[in-house]
């Protein structure tokens, strides 16, 4: 007699995430589109997004995750400084700094911001 070992299938189970609520919209305002930028997203699926100046890392990951329903491992947060400017030689001016943070998707999972 032959026993057969019997596989047990774990399902995966997708992780939900909750509602996103005014609050989200708030802290992540923008991607930043650079050639740098479109390299991490599409080498180490890093994606760059201008946030909030008053914003942490937890309340970026948390965010994030609610609005576009993906698993976040790490957040990296950068403070841009402003720049000065001249306009035609003569007329000065300044670039506003922001701060950008560099959010880690999750291996596994893709996000397309850029819908045609």
């Amino acid at each position: 007699m032959a026993s057969e070992k019997k596989e047990t299938v774990v399902a995966e189970a997708k992780k939900t995430f909750k509602a996103p609520t005014h609050h989200d919209y708030e802290v992540i305002l923008e991607p930043v589109i650079t050639e740098k930028s479109m390299a991490l997203l599409q080498k180490e699926n890093k994606i760059t997004v201008r946030v909030a100046a008053s914003a942490n890392k937890v309340e970026i990951k948390d965010c994030f995750q609610r609005l576009y329903q993906v698993t976040i491992d790490d957040v990296k947060v950068v403070n841009v400084l402003a720049k000065s400017t001249t306009r035609g030689g003569r007329y000065q001016g300044t670039i506003s700094g922001y701060k950008k943070a560099i959010l880690t998707i999750h291996e596994g999972e893709a996000i397309d911001l850029f819908k045609e």
